[in-house]
């Protein structure tokens, strides 16, 4: 390492480190690329960055597992006395949902590929702790509370590391008493693990065109909460999954209710963000759906005791983009690889990291550095991400286009004809238009009226983000960037009717009128969850999401 000696009252230089693989992001993807590098060869020097105060602490995720993934980088997990999953699916249901009651459908009757039997339960936060420690163990280098700010290139523009954010800046953008410059961790490959919407790997897909001939990407937004139920209600192993009620026909999304250890259950909701009316909120949309008569008796006499939203990636196949460019490749939910019907990404982002980590090693092998490891793009459709991703391919176009009772028909009798013949009537559909241009205008749409809280089964947004554990320093420039104020007065108030203050799972946004004044856009960038909603739903794409200052967002415990 070496500092640069400035004169006083100058912004001192950056700090350097140099590495053979820099890795932005301690998920999944992440550390399953830093432990494959370390077992093919230990004298890599590997590190990875991680903008959580500490590993999981921004993980977020239902989390059923398809072990897979794990079972190809650590075989004997298992037999691990420390191993982060320890519960079983035992039971599958699938329910239709109605405004009264509700239908079970016949597993008989729903496609092998829906079968969660062999999977776990658990938390994602804890599985990667766990990994953390296993890399950790080979000689991996993880910084936690570092985020990755800037991406760094050479005069030919090829990517040679990334330079962590500035600590320290007050709110003027100018360096306060305690500012420390970032530091630039250069590699001769840098890999992108950033999760759904990553700024950086936001920034790469448009630098390099990775999109090129590919559909836009698609997401929904996932929220949680974790509670603790009567020991009597629980039942370990079971899952059920529902759609329908509270949401419209024209309006995608469903539910997730876990029961795994020590008497908790995870439930969660997911909407579809190519939703179009602007009146809709998600968070209102999860709490309604908890009043259910089928589902509010299993929270009787219990205590929430967590909560956390996070965008998903719902585009699939025909969304993941060219994955390496020069000097580095995008590695799970970075590049998009959750199969969409079974709620699952987990095993897909470690086997892409496996993936990318094996061509690495053999550039690294041949002195190759800062090139193009074109070779892991072009393996990945032949891969088992492939195989997995392609079958379920048609599912979110068919539901897009034919609403949930049409689309779910036709996307279950797709599924069962890509896994039966291999091949499929539709073909591969095209996604259409991006999630950011799927809102009706104001005018157009009809309000939703929304129950107030009962602070028992149902909770306001405040007490929610409480319970994630969220903190940002309050000095510090804004994270969440505002490109045009006119356009949001003019188009997001004035023809959408403000749709950020609902589409935000935490109340970061808000549109507040005083005295007869005309209302005023207010940004609490303190409550901001990391969800990265309002990066693409925005309809004008006015907002823009940054990392703040590493470490600070929410600090999930067990999700």
């Amino acid at each position: 390492m070496e500092a640069a000696q400035t004169p006083e009252g100058e912004t001192p230089e950056r700090e350097s480190m140099e590495y053979d693989v820099v890795i932005v992001g301690a998920g999944p993807a992440g550390l399953a690329a830093a432990i494959r590098l370390k077992e093919l060869d230990e004298n890599i020097s590997v590190v990875v960055l991680e903008k959580g105060s500490e590993v999981g602490a921004h993980i977020l995720s239902g989390a059923v597992i398809d072990p897979v993934g794990l079972d190809k980088l650590i075989p004997d997990w298992r037999n691990d006395p420390d191993r982060p999953l320890t519960t079983h699916v035992t039971q599958d249901r699938f329910l239709y949902l109605g405004p009264a009651g509700s239908a079970r459908l016949p597993n008989f009757m729903m496609p092998k590929l829906m079968s969660n039997h062999g999977s776990y339960i658990g938390s994602l936060g804890r599985i990667c702790q766990w990994l953390a420690g296993k890399a950790e163990a080979l000689g991996v280098e993880i910084y936690p509370g570092f985020a990755a700010a800037e991406i760094l290139t050479d005069d030919a523009g090829k990517v040679i590391g990334v330079a962590t954010g500035d600590m320290g800046v007050g709110r003027d953008g100018k360096p306060g008493p305690a500012y420390q410059p970032g530091m630039a961790l250069l590699g001769r490959y840098t890999l992108f693990g950033e999760g759904a919407r990553g700024s950086l790997s936001k920034e790469l897909i448009a630098r390099f065109a990775l999109d090129e001939g590919r559909d836009p990407p698609k997401f929904g937004i996932g929220l949680k909460e974790l509670w603790e139920i009567d020991p009597e209600k629980h039942e370990p192993g079971l899952i059920q999954h529902s759609f329908g009620w509270p949401l419209d026909n024209s309006t995608g999304g469903g539910s997730f209710l876990y029961h795994f250890e020590d008497n908790k259950v995870a439930v969660g909701f997911v909407v579809h963000l190519n939703y179009s009316n602007p009146y809709l909120e998600p968070f209102q949309e999860f709490q309604r759906f908890k009043t259910h008569p089928t589902i509010a008796p299993l929270f009787e006499g219990a205590k929430r005791i967590g909560y956390g939203a996070r965008a998903i990636t719902e585009g699939g196949w025909q969304s993941v983009p060219k994955l390496s460019f020069p000097g580095g490749a995008l590695i799970g939910c970075s590049a998009g690889f959750v199969n969409v019907p079974r709620i699952k990404g987990t095993h897909n982002a470690m086997l892409s990291g496996m993936l990318c980590a094996e061509h690495v090693a053999e550039a690294l092998s041949a002195g190759r550095s800062h090139d193009e490891v074109a070779g892991y793009d072009a393996a990945w459709r032949h891969s088992e991400i492939g195989d997995d991703l392609k079958k379920v391919r048609n599912v979110k176009p068919l539901w897009s286009r034919y609403g949930t009772v049409g689309g779910v028909m036709l996307g279950g009798i797709d599924m069962l004809m890509n896994s039966w013949w291999g091949f499929s009537p539709f073909g591969t559909l095209s996604h259409g238009k991006p999630d950011y241009a799927s809102l009706k205008p104001a005018d157009k749409a009809k309000k939703i009226a929304y129950p107030k809280p009962d602070g028992v089964l149902t909770f306001d947004k405040p007490s929610s983000v409480f319970l994630s554990n969220t903190n940002h320093e309050e000095d510090q420039p804004v994270h969440l960037r505002l490109a045009d104020p006119i356009i949001q007065k003019e188009s997001e108030w004035g023809t959408y009717a403000g749709p950020s203050a609902r589409y935000c799972p935490a109340g970061v946004y808000e549109w507040i009128a005083e005295d007869g004044a005309e209302p005023r856009f207010q940004i609490n960038a303190q409550n901001c969850v990391h969800c990265k909603t309002c990066d693409i739903k925005d309809p004008n794409r006015n907002i823009t999401w940054v990392p703040p200052q590493g470490g600070e967002g929410p600090i999930y415990t067990g999700m």
